[in-house]
């Protein structure tokens, strides 16, 4: 039989595993994998995003996002989950220069620079994409 002492050490002992265990190897979830299409090498651009606002571009090494452009992030995300999850895709017109693939949990969303029919979240995606590349990855927009 454990007396109370004995129970209550238990507890603590297994809580103290429990927190020092919880940190250790465990990821952030992805917010969102974008990719930016266009006719010149300059162009191509791929961003990863996660939830604690660390940011991949190009498969480089991991950076970090202020916390207003994990805000951001995270609202679009958001705001294009519906869409992601009805896979739209939304055809370029004559004359686009980017093309923009959307990836997160949900699904998928495609469209290009001057499609027709965009929200207003993909006009962020598209500026959140050009700021980030110059202002975090330092290359160019």
């Amino acid at each position: 039989m454990s007396t109370p002492v004995a129970r209550a050490s238990a507890c603590a002992l297994a809580f103290a595993a429990l927190l020092t265990g919880c940190g250790s190897g465990v990821e952030a979830a992805d917010l969102f994998v974008v990719t930016r299409t266009g006719p010149s090498p300059q162009a191509r651009l791929t961003l990863l995003v996660n939830e604690e606002g660390n940011l991949n571009c190009n498969g480089g090494p991991t950076l970090k996002l202020s916390d207003p452009q994990i805000v951001e992030a995270r609202a679009i995300q958001e705001e294009l989950q519906k869409p992601a999850s009805e896979h739209v895709s939304l055809r370029a017109r004559a004359g686009s220069v980017f093309s923009y693939h959307l990836r997160e949990e949900s699904g998928t969303v495609s469209f290009a620079d001057n499609s027709a029919g965009q929200s207003k979240w993909m006009r962020e995606l598209q500026l959140f994409v050009t700021r980030t590349a110059q202002q975090v990855c330092h290359i160019g927009g």
